[in-house]
């Protein structure tokens, strides 16, 4: 009997994802654990293995398409002799991954009800045409979001096929409803009003710098899924920040004998591996801090998992380095090398790049003094770590010297971490940096 093969979920987090290549064509015959194609996730890009044997009797969605939703029939597999015409055979699922919207119904018939996902539009009840003025056209992730956010989707515009309401239309009128206030002004060449908020929709956007010229750069899925996150973690999570300047050169001394005597084994460590360490061990001697946010629960880490923002063309990942507080310098910065590299061709597993509950961004390298960086839920907390600069410094007994100061934020998330108790995190990763030695016992 013919098999549907759907769009995979390849992380726990997966909704959707693009197609990007097919490694199949119609009539191959593959077999459990084939390669059929890549598909790209919000955080990289993956291989899709066939679970049964059988022929590629037809590929529904090309390579290629983006947006593509979980659980989307994207081809049908056929036992040997059957064909894709047989009159087992599904009927071909549509190759967007938004279903259509049903058409509207003449007077003298009846109006379907609204399709829900391939899997099951041909279940769908029919209704009278006097109860069409009530319905809402929205996609089922639409209206999850909207239910999670307690939206009414009667009153959100969709942007979709024939007026569907979509999951981007749902996130912005989430973000509209958190903006603090919206004002309104009418055009003097139309009657129409233009809403000003946070949540612009792309038409007014582009009516805005319609005089202007400009190239339109089509989102991914990375940058969908990093411009959400990010607007969700400065609406939602209530940061404050804590600030420390901290002195490197006896770190940065003890760092070049390291190395000279590492030498022989290829292996260099960089400031960030000592950072990675002290921000370990210091969740360790801190444990209450080492939190992350669950909705109506703390959940308090036994490990330190660090994760450590890693930019690639097109965004950023953020690899988590478990266990670090056991580890030794030169296996973190081994490990540190190989999931930039890997992150960088989008090589990681979800597993590797999710999870942690302390993160490291450090834009010292680009020569950035400092910056506040924003949460990546559900951690606690993220280090913001600017670039070590010679500065004037005062002694204790009062003396005026140069050292290597090296600026540091900690945006710490209210709910799951105190002011006093982020203050005596940040302490602990002061003490370590500024005495290297204790590190290394």
């Amino acid at each position: 009997m013919p098999i549907k093969i759907l769009m995979p979920a390849l992380s726990p987090t997966m909704e959707q994802g693009s197609l990007t290549k097919w490694l199949v064509k119609e009539g191959d015959i593959v077999a459990s654990g084939d390669l059929l194609a890549e598909i790209e996730t919000d955080k990289a890009t993956m291989e899709f293995e066939a679970v049964d044997e059988g022929v590629i009797g037809k590929i529904l969605i090309p390579e290629g398409s983006q947006d593509v939703a979980v659980n989307t029939p994207i081809a049908i597999l056929l036992d040997e002799g059957e064909t894709a015409d047989g009159p087992d055979q599904p009927a071909p699922a549509p190759t967007s991954a938004v279903p259509p919207q049903a058409e509207a119904p003449s007077d003298n018939k009846q109006a379907t009800a609204e399709q829900s996902t391939p899997a099951t539009a041909s279940a769908a009840p029919f209704r009278q045409p006097n109860a069409q003025a009530d319905r809402v056209f929205a996609t089922p992730l639409a209206r999850r979001i909207a239910a999670d956010k307690g939206l009414n989707l009667k009153e959100i515009t969709g942007s979709g096929p024939k007026g569907r309401i979509v999951k981007a239309d749902v996130e912005h009128a989430t973000a509209a409803a958190l903006a603090p206030a919206t004002n309104t002004f009418s055009t003097t060449s139309s009657s129409e009003k233009i809403a000003i908020s946070s949540g612009l929709t792309t038409e007014t956007v582009l009516k805005m710098y319609q005089d202007r010229a400009f190239e339109e750069i089509k989102l991914d899925g990375m940058r969908k899924i990093i411009a959400a996150r990010l607007t969700e973690a400065k609406q939602t999570i209530p940061h404050f920040y804590l600030r420390r300047d901290i002195q490197l050169d006896t770190l940065l001394a003890l760092r070049s004998e390291l190395n000279s005597q590492l030498a022989v084994r290829d292996v260099k460590l960089s400031v960030n591996d000592f950072i990675i360490k002290a921000a370990a061990l210091a969740l360790q001697s801190v444990p209450a801090a080492n939190a992350v946010w669950a909705g109506d629960r703390v959940l308090q880490l036994k490990p330190s998992d660090i994760a450590v923002a890693v930019a690639i063309e097109g965004g950023l990942f953020t690899p988590v380095l478990k266990d670090a507080d056991s580890k030794s310098l030169s296996t973190l910065s081994a490990q540190m090398k190989d999931m930039a590299a890997r992150a960088r061709g989008k090589k990681l597993a979800p597993h590797e790049y999710q999870g942690g509950s302390f993160a490291i961004s450090n834009l010292g390298m680009f020569g950035v003094d400092n910056f506040d960086a924003v949460i990546n839920p559900p951690h606690g907390a993220i280090l913001a770590v600017g670039a070590g600069k010679k500065r004037p410094v005062v002694a204790p007994d009062g003396s005026l010297g140069v050292a290597t100061v090296m600026s540091v934020t900690m945006s710490v998330d209210h709910r799951a971490i105190d002011g006093a108790l982020g203050a005596q995190l940040l302490q602990a990763i002061v003490d370590n940096l500024e005495n290297p030695l204790t590190m290394l016992v």
